[in-house]
C-alpha cells in the first residue's frame, strides 16, 4: 500500500469519525428548538398541545440514559476494542432515530429518545480513541482539537438547522440522523482501525448504573409533575423518597465496590470536587437558559422555529470562539479567574433577560445583548470547569475522572430542564412572563455561584504554588500540599 493510499483512508477515517461525533452532538441543540412543534404534533383529544412536563422527557430520557452508560460504554469499549463499539453505537443511534421520527405518541418519542442515547453513549467514549489511533503520533494534539471543534460547530449550526427541518416537518430533526448514520456505519466498516484491548477483567458496577439512572429519573419526575400534583401530594413526595434512597443505595455501593460505575473517592480531591460542583451548578443554569429561550421565543413571542433558530445563533456561536482565544490565558492566568469572569458575565445575561424580557418582541434590546453575555460566559466557564477537574487529577485516573466529570454535566442538565418546568408549569404562554423571570433570576444566581467556585479555585491554585513551608501574611506555616 503506497503512502498516498495510506493518507487518503486516514483522512476518510477521521472524516467518518468526527461525522458520527457532530451528528450526536447537534441533536441536542435541533431537539430543542424542535420541542414546542412536537407538543402541537401530541395534541389531546381535546386540541390542546402536549404538557411542557410530559415534553420535557424528551429531552431528559435522553440526557439520564446517557449520563448512566458514558462510563459502562467507555470501559466497554476497552475491553472488546473501540472500533466494533463504536459502530454499534452508530448504528443503534441511527434506529433509534428512524423510531423518533416514525413515533405515533410522545412516549414511543421518549423510549426511543432513550435508545438514541444508549447509542450515543457507545459511540462518544470510544470515538476519540479511534481518532487517535486513526491519525499519526505528531497529529494527535491537532486531531484532538478537531474532535472537541466539532461540539462548537454543531452548537452554532444547530439552531439554524433545527429551524429549517422544524419548516418541514419536525420528524425531520430525527430523519436527517439516518443517512449520515448508514454512510458512517458503511465507510466505518471499511476503514476504521482495529483497535486493541486496553483492558481485562469486570465492567463497572451494572446495579450501580440502575440505581443512578432510577435516582436522577425520580428526582427529575417529582420537580416536573410537582405544579400539577401538588408539591406535597403523596405521588410527589413518594418520588422524592424513591430519589434519595436510590441516590444514597448508590453512593454507598460506589463507595464499596471493587469496580464502582463513578470512582466517587475522587471527589475527595479539592479541586476536583469543587470544580465538579462547579460543573454541576453551572449545567444547571446552562439548561434553564438554553430551553428558557427556546420556549419564549415561541411560546411567548410566537416565533416560528426557523426564526428562533437565527436568532439563537449568536451565543452557542461565541462559545468555541471564546474558548480558543481565551486557551492560552487559562494557561497563564489558570482556571479559577476565567470561570469567576466567566459566571459573572453569565449572571449579567439572566438578569439582562429579567430586566428587559418584554411581551413585545424586541430581539436587539432582550435577546441580543444577553446571548453575546451568555455565549462569552458559557465560553469561559463550561468547558474551563471540566478542564480544571480533570487536570487536577492524578494521570492514572485522567480517564475515569473524564467520565464522571461528562455524567455530572448530564445529569446538571437533567435538573435544569426539571427546574426549569417547576417554574414554569405544564403551559407556557404570555400569562408566565414572572415565571420566566423568577427562572433567569434562578440561572443568574447559580452563575454567581460558579463565581464564588472560580475565586475558590484561584485561591486553592496560589496556596498549592506556594512553597512548602512558606509562611502567609500571618506568618502562619501554609498547609502541606495533597500530593495525591
Amino acid at each position: 500500500m503506497t503512502w498516498k493510499v495510506w493518507f487518503s483512508k486516514q483522512r476518510v477515517a477521521s472524516l467518518v469519525i468526527l461525522l458520527a461525533v457532530f451528528m450526536t452532538n447537534l441533536d441536542l441543540w435541533i431537539v430543542n428548538v424542535a420541542l414546542p412543534a412536537m407538543g402541537a404534533a401530541f395534541a389531546s383529544p381535546h386540541g390542546q398541545g402536549a404538557t411542557l412536563n410530559s415534553l420535557s422527557w424528551v429531552l431528559n430520557a435522553y440526557a439520564i440514559a446517557l449520563a448512566a452508560l458514558l462510563v459502562v460504554a467507555g470501559r466497554t469499549g476497552d475491553r472488546i476494542g473501540q472500533r466494533p463499539v463504536f459502530l454499534a453505537g452508530v448504528s443503534l443511534f441511527t434506529l433509534a432515530s428512524l423510531a423518533c421520527a416514525l413515533a405515533p405518541d410522545l412516549w414511543t418519542l421518549v423510549a426511543a429518545r432513550a435508545l438514541q442515547a444508549v447509542g450515543a453513549a457507545a459511540q462518544l467514549p470510544t470515538s476519540l480513541a479511534l481518532l487517535l489511533a486513526t491519525v499519526p503520533a505528531e497529529s494527535r494534539t491537532r486531531a484532538t482539537r478537531n474532535w472537541a471543534a466539532v461540539g462548537g460547530l454543531a452548537a452554532a449550526a444547530g439552531p439554524v438547522a433545527g429551524g429549517l427541518l422544524v419548516q418541514v416537518d419536525w420528524r425531520w430533526v430525527f430523519v436527517i440522523n439516518v443517512p449520515i448514520g448508514i454512510a458512517t456505519v458503511v465507510a466505518g466498516l471499511r476503514v476504521l482501525p482495529r483497535t486493541t484491548r486496553r483492558e481485562e477483567g469486570r465492567l463497572p458496577d451494572m446495579l450501580g448504573a440502575l440505581l443512578v439512572t432510577v435516582a436522577v429519573a425520580a428526582l427529575s419526575g417529582a420537580l416536573v409533575q410537582a405544579p400539577d400534583w401538588g408539591w406535597l401530594n403523596a405521588r410527589t413526595l413518594v418520588l422524592f423518597a424513591v430519589a434519595l434512597v436510590t441516590a444514597i443505595a448508590f453512593t454507598l455501593r460506589s463507595l464499596r465496590h471493587s469496580h464502582p460505575l463513578f470512582e466517587l473517592h475522587l471527589l475527595r480531591l479539592p479541586r476536583f470536587g469543587t470544580a465538579n460542583i462547579g460543573t454541576f451548578v453551572f449545567g444547571v443554569a446552562f439548561a434553564i437558559m438554553l430551553l428558557s429561550n427556546v420556549l419564549w421565543c415561541q411560546e411567548v413571542w410566537h416565533w416560528s422555529a426557523l426564526r428562533t433558530g437565527v436568532a439563537m445563533v449568536p451565543g452557542p456561536a461565541l462559545v468555541p470562539i471564546v474558548t480558543l482565544l481565551t486557551a492560552r490565558a487559562a494557561q497563564r492566568l489558570g482556571h479559577g479567574p476565567l470561570i469567576a469572569v466567566g459566571g459573572l458575565l453569565f449572571a449579567a445575561a439572566m438578569v439582562w433577560r429579567a430586566c428587559f424580557a418584554s411581551l413585545t418582541p424586541n430581539y436587539w434590546v432582550d435577546l441580543l445583548p444577553s446571548q453575546v453575555l451568555s455565549g462569552v460566559g458559557v465560553g469561559l466557564t463550561l468547558g474551563t470547569l471540566m478542564a480544571a477537574g480533570v487536570s487536577s487529577l492524578p494521570a492514572h485516573r485522567s480517564a475515569t475522572g473524564s467520565a464522571l466529570v461528562n455524567s455530572v454535566r448530564q445529569m446538571s442538565a437533567t435538573v435544569g430542564i426539571a427546574v426549569l418546568v417547576a417554574i414554569l408549569g405544564a403551559q407556557v404562554g404570555p400569562a408566565q412572563r414572572q415565571h420566566f423571570q423568577a427562572a433567569w433570576v434562578l440561572a443568574a444566581a447559580l452563575g454567581l455561584v460558579c463565581t464564588l467556585i472560580g475565586l475558590r479555585l484561584t485561591r486553592s491554585a496560589r496556596d498549592q504554588a506556594r512553597p512548602q513551608g512558606a509562611t502567609g501574611p500571618a506568618g502562619a506555616q501554609a498547609a502541606p500540599i495533597d500530593a495525591r
